[in-house]
């Protein structure tokens, strides 16, 4: 699994990040156009420079990467029960 990361925010294949939420690659694009599954892209700065944080959430569900300039995960988390928001 890699993510892309570009100017415009991160790329990821739907393929990769179904199973991880619990769905078919095939539910997530609609869960992201209905805004059910959302993303925030953090940059890193000083000591973490050159690394992104992702995070995903689906109801429940917050899914986070540190990545990479290059996009390869360098830490990933997964909890279940995060509070919304």
């Amino acid at each position: 699994m890699r993510l892309e990361i570009a100017a415009g925010g991160v790329t990821v294949e739907a393929e990769d990040l179904a199973p991880l939420l619990g769905l078919t690659a095939a539910e997530v694009p609609r869960l992201m156009r209905e805004g059910r599954i959302t993303g925030l892209v953090e940059e890193g700065r000083d000591a973490d420079a050159g690394r992104t944080r992702v995070t995903f959430r689906y109801k429940a569900i917050r899914l986070r990467f540190t990545v990479d300039a290059a996009g390869r995960i360098l830490s990933q988390s997964r909890v279940d029960g995060a509070a919304p928001g």
